[in-house]
C-alpha cells in the first residue's frame, strides 16, 4: 500500500481512471501515451493497470488532426470551432499487447523463403548469386525472382543454369531471371564474370556468395591452389573486390557470405599463431577434406565481418549466414561416404525451401596477386587476433 501511495494510486477505484496528476495523450499515429506532470515523465504503459492501448478508427466528421510548434498533436473541430489536444478517439481505445512477436517467433526451422519474402516488392533490384542452379541459391534465386527482383544465376555449368532459369520461368514466366557463366574455380573466369556484368550498366543491390564444394578429393585448381579454399573462398573474395565499385553505386546494397557452423572446428594460425597459408590450401599430404571445407566457412565469417566494418559507412552491409545444421542438399555428392551419411539423415533434415529462408576495367590478375591481396587484407583484418579471440571465448 505505501508503494500504491507514493504512486498515487490509492485515490483511484477504477482500473481505467488515471491518478493526480496524470494525463492520457495520443501520438500521431494513434498510439496512447501517459504525461506524469509531476516527475515530468512520460510511459507507454497505463500508471495503474499497465495495459498498452491504441485508438480505434478514424476521427469524428469534421475533426482534423495538426501539429504545433513544439510537435506536440492537436485536433480541431471545425463544427464548433475550437480546437483540444484531447484526442476524440481515446472514448474508443482498444487494449495492445506489449509483447509483441518477434522475428524469431514468426518464423521457425519450417519457414520458408516464400513465407518470409510474403508481401515485399523486389521489382527494380538486381541480384547475383553464385551456385543458383541447384540446392539452396536455387530456391533463394526462384523467391526473390518470383518477387520481382532480377535475378542472375552464376553457375559453372550453363546447361544446369538454364535448366534452372526455365524452371523459374515456368513458374511465372515474367520473372527476370538469367544465367551467367562462373566458375569460381578459375580466376580468369571470376574476373570475366565482372567484367559481362559491369557491361550490363545496372546496379546490384544483393550479392549472395553461395556456392562451395565440399568432401573432394584433393585437386590443383589451374590457378595453383586447392579447390576447396578456391571455390568455397577466395574465389567469392575476388569476386567482391571486382564489384565492389558497383555495391557501393548501388547503396543500400548488402553481401551475404553463406557459410557454417563447421567453422567453430578449425583454426587458421600456425604454431606460431600467425597467419599459416600452407593449412588454406595445404598440400595433397596435409590435405583432409573435411578440415578444408571448415577452414573455408571460417574464412568466409572472417571476412564478412571485416567487410562490413569497411562498407558500412559507404551504404553495404555484409553478413554471413548458416543455413542450418540439419539442411539436405546436394552438397554431399562428391563422395559416397557423405552421401550415405545424409541419406540416412534425410528424414530429420530441412528442405531447400526451409533454408534459403535463410575501376570501369581491370587487368588478368594472376594467383599470386589475389593471394597477396588476401594475405594483405588478412593482416589488415586481424584474422589471427579474431580467431584467437573465438577460440578463447
Amino acid at each position: 500500500m505505501a508503494a500504491l501511495k507514493y504512486a498515487g494510486l490509492e485515490d483511484t477505484d477504477s482500473e481505467e481512471e488515471l491518478p493526480p496528476g496524470w494525463e492520457e495523450r495520443t501520438t500521431k499515429d494513434g498510439w496512447v501515451y501517459y504525461a506524469n506532470h509531476l516527475e515530468e515523465k512520460t510511459q507507454w504503459e497505463h500508471p495503474k493497470s499497465g495495459k498498452r492501448k491504441r485508438v480505434a478508427g478514424g476521427l469524428p466528421y469534421g475533426w482534423e488532426q495538426e501539429t504545433d510548434e513544439s510537435g506536440q498533436v492537436y485536433f480541431v473541430d471545425h463544427i464548433n470551432k475550437r480546437t483540444t489536444y484531447l484526442d476524440p478517439r481515446l472514448a474508443f481505445t482498444v487494449e495492445d499487447n506489449p509483447v509483441k512477436p518477434t522475428t524469431r517467433q514468426k518464423y521457425d526451422g519450417n519457414t520458408t523463403a516464400m513465407e518470409i519474402l510474403q508481401g515485399r516488392d523486389l521489382s527494380g533490384k538486381v541480384v547475383i548469386i553464385t551456385g543458383a542452379n541447384s540446392g539452396i541459391g536455387f530456391e533463394t534465386a526462384k523467391s526473390l525472382a518470383l518477387h520481382g527482383a532480377y535475378v542472375i544465376l552464376a553457375c559453372r555449368n550453363m546447361s544446369r543454369g538454364n535448366d534452372a532459369v526455365q524452371r523459374i520461368l515456368t513458374e511465372w514466366h515474367k520473372a527476370k531471371v538469367e544465367a551467367m557463366t562462373l566458375d569460381l574455380a578459375s580466376l580468369h573466369s571470376v574476373q570475366h564474370f565482372a567484367e559481362a556484368f559491369k557491361s550490363k550498366n545496372v546496379p546490384l543491390h544483393i550479392l549472395i556468395c553461395n556456392a562451395a564444394i565440399f568432401g573432394v578429393a584433393w585437386c590443383l585448381t589451374e590457378d595453383d591452389l586447392e579447390s576447396t579454399f578456391q571455390v568455397n573462398h577466395l574465389g567469392h573474395f575476388y569476386l567482391v573486390q571486382l564489384l565492389e565499385d558497383v555495391l557501393r553505386r548501388s547503396s543500400p546494397a548488402r553481401v551475404v557470405m553463406v557459410s557454417s557452423e563447421s567453422h567453430r572446428f578449425t583454426e587458421i594460425q600456425g604454431s606460431f599463431g600467425k597467419l599459416d597459408f600452407s593449412l588454406l590450401s595445404p598440400s595433397k599430404k596435409q590435405y583432409w577434406s573435411m578440415l578444408a571445407y571448415n577452414r573455408s566457412k571460417l574464412c568466409n565469417i572472417l571476412f564478412s565481418n571485416e567487410l562490413n566494418r569497411r562498407l558500412s559507412p559507404h551504404g553495404v552491409t555484409s553478413n554471413a549466414v548458416h543455413p542450418g545444421n540439419m539442411m539436405y542438399s546436394s552438397l554431399h555428392r562428391n563422395w559416397w561416404v557423405y552421401s550415405l551419411l545424409f541419406t540416412l539423415a534425410r528424414p530429420f533434415t530441412k528442405s531447400m525451401e526451409e533454408g534459403c529462408c535463410r575501376p570501369g576495367s581491370f587487368c588478368l590478375c594472376p594467383a599470386v596477386h589475389v593471394l597477396n591481396q588476401y594475405l594483405t587484407v588478412c593482416k589488415r583484418m586481424g584474422h589471427l587476433r579474431f580467431a584467437v579471440e573465438r577460440k578463447g571465448n
